[in-house]
C-alpha cells in the first residue's frame, strides 16, 4: 500500500473563482476521493495588496454549491490549532526562510524598486540572478556590519533565493512527463519581505504543502514554470525524499481561438466564467454566475469533468461517484481544452430532464410567484412536465408556456398576415363549437373531429391549425394543439379564440 493521499486547493482570495479554478478543486476532489485520500482547502493570502473582501466567503459558498467537500481547510474547525489560511501562519515562514539564509541557500537583499528599475532599463532583459547578483545591494556585496547596520535601522528588505548557475533540474508531472530546466535562466526570486512580515508564494507554497504532508500538486498549466523552482526549493530545504508528484492540468482556451479563456471572454460570447455571481467591490460591476444563470450544479460538475479528461469511453453523463470511480490523472490531456459553452447549455438540458417534477416545478413556481401568478401545484407540474423537454433552463420556462397561465394579450404580427384570412373567424368559431359539444373532454376525439371538418371544408389545415394555436398561444409556437387545449380547459379555450376572433379581426 502506497503513501496517503493528501491533496489540496489553494485559491488567493483576490476576486471570483475562475471555472479554470473550479475544474482544478474538482480533479483534486475526484483524485483525493478514488484513493480514499483527503482533499484541504488551503487559503494563500499572502499578497496582502490583492486581497478582496468577501472573496474567501465566496469561494467556500461556491464549493458547497457545486458539491465539493473538503476533509479540512479554513471553514472547517480543527482540535489541532492548525491554521490554514496563509497570513496567519506568518512565524511559520520565516523560520524557513531563515534556515535557506543559514545553509547558504538564499540571502538579504536591500534593493530598491528605483534601484531595480534602474538595472532593467540598463541592462537589456535583466532579471536577478547568479549573473548580476554581484553588481546589486544585498548580503553577497556588503559586509555582515553593514548588513546588520541595515536592518537595526529598519531599511526594508526581502529575502532571496540563491540559484547556483548551469544545474539541470528535472521535473516529473505526471501529465506532461519529465520537464527539465537549467538553473542558469532562472532568477533568484524573493521568498519573504520585511514589508510586511509575509512570505511570496513560492516560499509559503512550499513550506505548507510539506508541512501538511501533500502528497500530490494537481494545479494549473501555469505554474509549470515555477515548479523547477519548487524542486529546487524542496531540495535546499531538505524535503527532497519527501517530495509531492506533480501534476499540471491543461488549461481551458477561449471558445473561438487560443489563449486561456477569460472573464472578457464571456462578457463578449455571453456565458459566465464564474460558479456564482460576483460583484467588484471596487468597481462595482457584477458578473453573472452559472447558478444565477439557472445552471444545475450537476451538470457545471459533469461538464466541467470531461473539459480535458476524456475517460476511454462513449459514455458523457456522469454522476459524482460514477466520475470518482472513472477518474485518473493518465486521462488528463496534455494540450488545452477549448471552451464549449453550447456543450455546458446541452449538459444542463439532459440534466434538467433527468431530475424530479417536483424539484423543476418548485424552482419555477417560485418564478410564477415574482410575476403575481398562482397556480395549482398539479397543473404547473403538468406544464413543466408538457415543456421541459424544450429548454435547458429553468429560467427559460416561462419564455416558453407563459400562455400556460395568462390569456395572450397580442398576437404575432407576422404570424397574423401569414395566417389569418378573411373566413379565419368564421371556421374557429365552428371549431370552437365542436370543442364545446365533446362532454366530457376527450382530446383525441376532439383532433379527429376538428380534422373531418376541415377535410369536409376542403380547408388548408396548416393555415386553419395555425391560426387556431395563435389565437390560444399569441404565436404559432408551443407543444401538441390539443394538448394545450387539454390543459387550459373548455371555457378557456373558447374565451381564447372568441377574444382571438375579435381582435384579430379588427387587425386585420
Amino acid at each position: 500500500m502506497g503513501p496517503k493521499v493528501r491533496v489540496r486547493f489553494a485559491p488567493s482570495p483576490t476576486g471570483a473563482l475562475h471555472i479554470g479554478g473550479v475544474r482544478t478543486a474538482l480533479y483534486n476532489y475526484l483524485f483525493a476521493r478514488q484513493h480514499n485520500g483527503k482533499l484541504i482547502l488551503r487559503i494563500e493570502d499572502t499578497d496582502s495588496t490583492r486581497f478582496v473582501p468577501g472573496a474567501e466567503e465566496y469561494i467556500i459558498e461556491s464549493f458547497q454549491w457545486l458539491g465539493i467537500s473538503f476533509d479540512e481547510g479554513v471553514h472547517i474547525p480543527n482540535d489541532k490549532g492548525i491554521s490554514y489560511r496563509q497570513s496567519e501562519r506568518k512565524p511559520i515562514y520565516k523560520q524557513y526562510a531563515e534556515q535557506l539564509l543559514q545553509d547558504g541557500r538564499a540571502y538579504i537583499a536591500f534593493d530598491t524598486p528605483a534601484q531595480i528599475e534602474e538595472k532593467r532599463n540598463t541592462i537589456s532583459n535583466f532579471q536577478y540572478d547568479s549573473s548580476t547578483r554581484m553588481g546589486m545591494c544585498n548580503s553577497l556585496t556588503l559586509s555582515p556590519e553593514e548588513v546588520n547596520m541595515r536592518m537595526e535601522r529598519g531599511d526594508q528588505y526581502v529575502i532571496r533565493i540563491k540559484i547556483e548557475p548551469h544545474e539541470d533540474i528535472v521535473v516529473h508531472d505526471m501529465i506532461c512527463g519529465d520537464v527539465c530546466i537549467n538553473s542558469s535562466v532562472l532568477d533568484d526570486k524573493v521568498l519573504w519581505k520585511s514589508s510586511d512580515g509575509l512570505p511570496t508564494y513560492h516560499l509559503a507554497n512550499i513550506v505548507d504543502d510539506h508541512l501538511m504532508e501533500i502528497s500530490h500538486v494537481i494545479r494549473g498549466s501555469e505554474w509549470l514554470p515555477s515548479a523547477p523552482l519548487h524542486v529546487l526549493l524542496y531540495q535546499y530545504l531538505g524535503w527532497g525524499n519527501c517530495m509531492p508528484q506533480f501534476a499540471h492540468l491543461p488549461l481551458i482556451l477561449k471558445p473561438d481561438g487560443n489563449g486561456k479563456l477569460s472573464k472578457r471572454d464571456g462578457d463578449r460570447l455571453g456565458f459566465p466564467v464564474f460558479p456564482l455571481q460576483w460583484t467588484d467591490p471596487k468597481t462595482g460591476d457584477t458578473s453573472i454566475g452559472y447558478r444565477e444563470q439557472g445552471y444545475l450544479p450537476q451538470a457545471v460538475i459533469n461538464f466541467l469533468a470531461l473539459l480535458g479528461w476524456n475517460p476511454g469511453t462513449e459514455q458523457e453523463i456522469f454522476s459524482m461517484d460514477e466520475l470518482v470511480q472513472a477518474f485518473s490523472l493518465e486521462r488528463v490531456s496534455k494540450s488545452g481544452a477549448k471552451f464549449d459553452f453550447e456543450k455546458a447549455k446541452w449538459f444542463n438540458h439532459k440534466y434538467l430532464q433527468a431530475i424530479p417534477l417536483e424539484s423543476i416545478s418548485d424552482e419555477f413556481t417560485k418564478i410564477l410567484q415574482t410575476k403575481n401568478i398562482t397556480a395549482p401545484r398539479e397543473y404547473t407540474q403538468k406544464v413543466v412536465a408538457l415543456m421541459r423537454e424544450r429548454v435547458n433552463f429553468v429560467n427559460e420556462l416561462w419564455d416558453q408556456c407563459a400562455f400556460f397561465f395568462e390569456a395572450p394579450s397580442e398576437y404575432d404580427p407576422q404570424a397574423v398576415k401569414k395566417r389569418w384570412k378573411p373566413n379565419t373567424d368564421k371556421h374557429l368559431n365552428a371549431i370552437s363549437g365542436i370543442i364545446n359539444s365533446i362532454q366530457p373532454f376527450d382530446k383525441q376525439k376532439a383532433h379527429d373531429l376538428t380534422m373531418q371538418y376541415i377535410t369536409d371544408n376542403e380547408l388548408n389545415t396548416g393555415q386553419i391549425m395555425n391560426s387556431l394555436r395563435l389565437s390560444l398561444v399569441g404565436q404559432t409556437k408551443g407543444p401538441d394543439l390539443f394538448e394545450i387545449i387539454d390543459m387550459l380547459g373548455v371555457q378557456e379555450t373558447i374565451q381564447r379564440i372568441q377574444r382571438a376572433v375579435k381582435n384579430i379581426h379588427i387587425e386585420a
